[in-house]
């Protein structure tokens, strides 16, 4: 076999997202730093070295570029600022697009971990595709976390003459243990006087979970119309409690529809900085306070670098002492429930955040606030199997009691 420089696989993935993978000189920190490492055939440096000998098939033929969380720790680690989840990206839709749609199952012969986990990712998006939504039930009963709320908002939804545009999401909208989110949060809302409104059932699934399953090419239909009607409300900004519903918002949507969007896109920390500075949020002493600990979405944090509004907003809050755990910021552990891992390795999910979970108690938390319902979900899961006192909530929950 001849090996030579500039292969075809390199030159694709530097044309298709800009990463120059012969900058990776094979430190292996972003080994090191990867939560499910130990767990891949290939680590995040070797699959590196495999894109830069263009060996292709292996990457495509083997369940390692699927147990990535997408985290990008790699990024954060390396000196060059390279991002091995950027790779994965590509090669995950490399193999839906040109291996298993084209092919079936049988395109990824001999690997029978890949091929269960190919197929419950292909059930994902085809739910996705045929309900708008991850969880497969009806779409029109996207506002069912409205019903335990005591008074419903006025506008709730399509109202043109709403100040922010709550994007809900999958998770929060059709998981009943995410209610709670969506609900602090209007309750928040309304209490700081923000007139907000939302697309009610004409929301659709982000696309997010459709980028990792390597499906982005059928998810460009679902973000055109989010869009599109987003537009055709015409309120000037759109706020969301999900990190991948911003990520797909903020990052990925532009170069979908090759233009900006057109209105403001924030998520929900920066907006709750906002009222907290303004003084439209009232902070009571509570009756029993403690230490809380913030754990960084990884949407959030390294993609985003949304890293110090949800400190500040916690750092207001009276009877709270705010601690930071081991691993924090730019350098947070995952909490195990990113990159469509859930679906594809849930027991590896269950390995990363038990880590994380640990790092919250071993600095005496009493509460592990994150700003995400994937990560709460994650994390709370794993406090209940370890049977942790960790009371986990999500920030819009933190500060609606704080308020409350």
């Amino acid at each position: 076999m001849t090996i030579t420089l500039t292969t075809d696989l390199a030159r694709f993935i530097r044309e298709a997202c800009g990463e120059n993978v012969y900058l990776c000189y094979q430190c292996e920190r972003c080994s090191s730093g990867c939560p499910t490492s130990m767990a891949m055939r290939y680590r995040p440096a070797q699959m590196m070295r495999l894109a830069q000998f263009g060996l292709a098939e292996r990457l495509e033929t083997d369940a390692s570029v699927w147990r990535c969380l997408g985290c990008d720790t790699c990024t954060a680690h390396c000196p060059h600022n390279l991002s091995v989840r950027r790779l994965v990206e590509l090669m995950r839709q490399k193999v839906i697009q040109e291996r298993y749609l084209p092919r079936g199952i049988e395109a990824l012969d001999g690997d029978e971990t890949l091929q269960k986990g190919i197929r419950a990712l292909g059930m994902l998006s085809e739910r996705i595709r045929t309900y708008y939504n991850v969880s497969g039930e009806d779409n029109a009963s996207r506002l069912a976390w409205t019903g335990n709320l005591p008074q419903k908002p006025e506008g709730l939804v399509g109202d043109p003459q709403a100040e922010v545009a709550y994007f809900v999401g999958c998770v929060s909208a059709m998981f009943p243990m995410s209610y709670g989110i969506p609900q602090s949060f209007a309750a928040v809302l309304t209490r700081a006087g923000v007139r907000f409104t939302t697309l009610g059932g004409e929301e659709r699934c982000c696309g997010f979970p459709l980028l990792m399953a390597g499906h982005l090419r059928q998810a460009e239909d679902i973000i055109r119309h989010n869009v599109a009607r987003m537009r055709a409300l015409g309120v000037p900004r759109v706020v969301a409690t999900c990190p991948s519903c911003y990520h797909m918002w903020h990052h990925v949507y532009p170069d979908i529809l090759g233009e900006p969007l057109g209105f403001e896109m924030v998520h929900a920390v920066e907006l709750l900085r906002e009222l907290a500075v303004e003084g439209r949020l009232r902070f009571a002493e509570p009756q029993r306070g403690g230490i809380v600990t913030y754990h960084d979405p990884c949407d959030l944090g390294r993609k985003s670098g949304i890293y110090d509004a949800p400190r500040e907003v916690l750092s207001r809050i009276p009877g709270w002492t705010l601690v930071e755990m081991q691993q924090s910021r730019e350098h947070a552990l995952c909490c195990g429930g990113g990159g469509d891992l859930e679906t594809f390795d849930p027991q590896l999910v269950e390995r990363v955040a038990a880590q994380r979970v640990a790092q919250a108690v071993e600095v005496n938390a009493t509460v592990l606030v994150s700003a995400c319902p994937q990560c709460v979900r994650t994390l709370a899961k794993a406090a209940r199997a370890q049977k942790l006192r960790l009371r986990v909530m999500d920030l819009a929950q933190f500060v609606d009691m704080a308020v409350g």
